[in-house]
Order: C-alpha cells, then structure tokens, then sequence
C-alpha cells in the first residue's frame, strides 16, 4: 500500500505549479496526459508513495512544456495549461481532499499577474536549496523617513 504525498498547488494563467513532499526521492516518475491526468510515484525511505490526480482543464502533454525539478526535500512540477486561463480550483471533483494545499510562496491573483510577470520563473536556477531564503520572507518595510521628506 502506498501513502498519499502531501501537495501544494498554485497557478498563473499559463502553468500549474505542484510542489510533491516527499523527501529523499528515488525512482520518481511523473506523468502528465493532455485530458489532465497527473500521476506521480516514488520510493523513500523504503516506502512507496503514488498520486493521481484529475486536474481542472487539459494541459500539455508531457516533455512540451511540463519541467521537473526533484529537490532533496520536495519535488517541483511546472504544468502548462492547454488554454491560458484562471482555473476556478486545482481538480474537476469539488470534493476536498486534505493532502491538497494552496502554496502561498507561489500563489498569484490574477490582477497580480502582470505585475509578476517577469518574476514567475519555473524555478530559480537550479540551486539544489528548496527551501525558501530567509530574505524571501521579509517583509518589504519602507523607509519612513524618506517618505516623509527628511
């Protein structure tokens, strides 16, 4: 029996970002068919985890437009939708699923998006950290005393 990955989702007009935790990943395998069919397995730890999922909306097959990046803590997939359009939520069933969450380090609105627009590589050049730097997490604090004209 294979356990359920945790799952975080977010998208842009264009793509749908996955994030898949499972650490240590071996054997990966990841699959994604134009209907929008998701499938993902892999082994850590000497344990098996799979996932399928039935996306919104059709996406591009497999090895046009869709990126990997398997990192030591999570694996990172980059889907391109077939249409360029906001997806009303990640699956067709409306059904919750709790391993399913939104990842707010990526998460766009769409009057955000072309503000962001030059900011929403796939992913940032191939650093093997998946982790979010620290600097990423502040927050931006204006100077005061500059906007106040001293």
């Amino acid at each position: 029996m294979s356990r359920q990955p945790e799952v975080l989702w977010a998208q842009r007009a264009e793509k749908v970002y996955l994030t898949i935790s499972v650490p240590d990943a071996e054997d990966v395998v990841i699959k994604t068919e134009p209907q929008g069919i998701f499938s993902f397995s892999a082994v850590a730890h000497g344990e098996s985890f799979s996932l399928a999922l039935e996306l919104f909306d059709s996406v591009l097959p497999e090895g046009s437009k869709t990126k990997t990046k398997v990192g030591s803590r999570n694996i990172i997939c980059s889907i391109q939708k077939d249409k360029k359009c906001w997806w009303k939520r990640l699956l067709k069933s409306e059904a919750k699923h709790p391993y399913i969450k939104v990842d707010w380090n990526k998460w766009c609105d769409e009057d955000e998006e072309s503000e962001n627009s030059g900011s929403d590589d796939d992913f940032d050049g191939g650093e093997e950290n998946d982790e979010s730097d620290a600097d990423d997490l502040m927050l931006y604090l204006p100077d005061l005393e500059k906007l106040r004209g001293k």
